[in-house]
C-alpha cells in the first residue's frame, strides 16, 4: 500500500487566525509538535474531545483521525507555533537512537507540561518569524532534532509517538468507519488509515456493509444530523461541518432527499 501523497506544509511555522471559527480535518502526515499563543484550539476525535490555550504544548501523532478548530479568545486570535517532524529526519535519529516501538499501536496526543526546555526552544523560534522566506532547510532539520532532544528529556512516552515509523496496518474495517463515519475524508484517505488500497478498501467495505462507502458515509451522517438537530436541538448551520458536510447548501439538499423534509423543519419540530 503506498502512503498519500501529503499536502505540502512548511515544517515550522506560526499560524493566526483571526476569524470567529476556523475548522479543518486533521490527519497529519507527520507529527507535529504545536505550542498556543493565544485563543484556543480544540481538537474532536471519535470518542474524545480536547481544549488548548495558551501556553499549552501538545505532541499530536501521524496518522490519526480528528477535526481542529481554532478560535480567538478574550479578544485574541488563534495564534500557534507548530514544528512538523520530516519524516527522513525522524528516520536518522532513531537510527542512530534505536527503540523499542509497539507495532501498529495507536499512540494519542500528549500534552506536555510547562518545562524550561520547551520555553527556551519555542522562544529561539521567535525571531525567524520575521523572516520572508521559509526557514532554510538545513536550519529546519537542526531544530527539528533539537525539538526530539528536548521531548525526550521531558517525557520519554514521545519515543512511541516520534519512533512509530512503520504505514497503518490493516485494521477492522466495520469498527473504524462506526466511529469515523463523521469526518470528511476521501475513500482513499479511510482505505490508507485502515491499512488498505483504495481498490482493496472499495471491496473489503462492499463486504462488509453490502453499500458503497459513498452511499453508506451519507446515510449514516444524515442519521446522525437528524438526532443532533430533532433531538438536542442544534441549529442545521451548526451541524453540517461536524457530521462531514462541506456546505450547508448541500447537506440542506441531501437532508429533505432522505427525510422528506428540510432541517429547519425537524429542528422546529
Amino acid at each position: 500500500m503506498e502512503p498519500l501523497t501529503p499536502t505540502i506544509v512548511p515544517e515550522i511555522f506560526i499560524s493566526c487566525k483571526k476569524e470567529a471559527h476556523y475548522s479543518r480535518e486533521l490527519v497529519l502526515p507527520q507529527p507535529a509538535l504545536v505550542r498556543v499563543m493565544s485563543g484556543e484550539v480544540r481538537i474532536a476525535g471519535a470518542d474524545r474531545h480536547f481544549s488548548f490555550f495558551a501556553g499549552d504544548t501538545v505532541l499530536f501523532p501521524r496518522n490519526q483521525l480528528g477535526r481542529m478548530s481554532k478560535l480567538p479568545l478574550n479578544g485574541e486570535p488563534c495564534i500557534a507555533v507548530s514544528i512538523v517532524f520530516r519524516q527522513e529526519i525522524l528516520s536518522q535519529y532513531y537510527t542512530a537512537h534505536p527503540i523499542d516501538p509497539q507495532p501498529h499501536q495507536a499512540i494519542g496526543l500528549i500534552q506536555l507540561a510547562d518545562h524550561p526546555l520547551l520555553e527556551s526552544l519555542f522562544n529561539s523560534l521567535t525571531p525567524y518569524f520575521k523572516l520572508a522566506d521559509a526557514l532554510p532547510a538545513d536550519l529546519a532539520a537542526f531544530k527539528m532534532e533539537e525539538a526530539i532532544r528536548v521531548l525526550r528529556a521531558i517525557d520519554k512516552n514521545v519515543d512511541q509517538l516520534l519512533g512509530q515509523l512503520d504505514e497503518p496496518g490493516k485494521i477492522d474495517l466495520a469498527d473504524f468507519m462506526e466511529r469515523n463515519y463523521m469526518f470528511n475524508l476521501t475513500a482513499a484517505k479511510f482505505g490508507y488509515l485502515t491499512g488498505r488500497s483504495l481498490t482493496t478498501f472499495k471491496r473489503d467495505f462492499k463486504k462488509t456493509f453490502n453499500n458503497t462507502p459513498e452511499k453508506w458515509l451519507t446515510k449514516k451522517r444524515l442519521e446522525l444530523a437528524h438526532y443532533l438537530i430533532s433531538e438536542q436541538k442544534r441549529k442545521p448551520s451548526d451541524v453540517y461541518f461536524d457530521v462531514g458536510f462541506e456546505n450547508l447548501s448541500h447537506f440542506s439538499f441531501a437532508f429533505k432527499k432522505q427525510f422528506g423534509y428540510n432541517p429547519t423543519a425537524a429542528f422546529a419540530a
